[in-house]
């Protein structure tokens, strides 16, 4: 089977579009749809037909060009079930746990509330990648919108659980603000200043931070890392449950 082409590019203020490509097939899709002209313009780049479109979340600035792409190139739209009311144009929702097919490839759907009531991340096992939308980012994780830290982290737990090696995409970039925090919380974590210095050097050159890997996550992401004995130890909270280290490390990143 060939190996999944992907094209991200940024779009809206500091939003980043996905598109993933079976070249066998020719099919396509638009992990979410955050701008219509720059997913288009990401297609003619690429020369490729928009097939399909996998949304995590109903925020617009993840669904506002979907309505138009689907009209455009009618393309069938996938997103998770437990926001098919907020999220105009799904031809077929998804559950935790179930997976799809996309040119051979599985689909695998993983809940990941938190930032909103019902998100889904999409992990694609054999190409080694999943897209995680406003979840899970690098070096930080979304805002509690519409659920609590504990299913925030209950969310991340089930992320952690992919390979080491995979690829996450995500939503935004937010990596060199996320590092600036993550510095005050993992103050000693050597992999985590070095990485915040190649991102500087990196968005200075205007590149981007993503994507990212799982393993680069656990090891530098504060808040994945709640069980870890220097984070709880600076924090005061030895004793405390990893939700509840977790909690605080989002507190304080919302007062930052």
């Amino acid at each position: 089977m060939a190996r999944l082409e992907i094209e991200q590019f940024p779009c809206l203020s500091d939003n980043y579009g996905v598109l993933i490509h079976d070249p066998a097939s020719g099919r396509t899709a638009a992990i979410d749809a955050p701008d219509e002209s720059a997913v288009e313009g990401a297609l003619q780049k690429r020369g490729w037909k928009l097939t399909d479109i996998f949304v995590t979340h109903h925020h617009a600035d993840h669904t506002q060009g979907v309505a138009g792409l689907k009209q455009r190139h009618d393309a069938h739209v996938t997103g998770p079930a437990a926001e098919a009311d907020r999220i105009a144009g799904l031809d077929r929702t998804v559950s935790d746990g179930e997976t799809f097919d996309f040119a051979g490839h599985a689909v695998h759907v993983i809940s990941t509330p938190g930032h909103t009531s019902g998100q889904a991340s999409y992990h694609v096992a054999d190409a080694g990648v999943a897209f995680t939308g406003d979840t899970l980012f690098a070096l930080g994780c979304g805002r509690l919108f519409e659920g609590t830290p504990a299913t925030m982290w209950n969310s991340l737990v089930k992320l952690m659980a992919l390979p080491d090696e995979t690829a996450i995409y995500c939503g935004h970039e937010y990596t060199q603000s996320n590092a600036r925090f993550a510095l005050t919380i993992d103050t000693d974590n050597a992999a985590l200043i070095a990485r915040a210095a190649e991102i500087d050097a990196l968005r200075a050159a205007g590149k981007p931070t993503l994507p990212t890997t799982m393993a680069l996550e656990k090891a530098t992401n504060p808040f994945l890392r709640a069980a870890d004995p220097s984070i709880r130890a600076r924090l005061g909270m030895e004793t405390a449950s990893d939700a509840e280290v977790f909690a605080e490390i989002r507190k304080r990143k919302d007062n930052f």
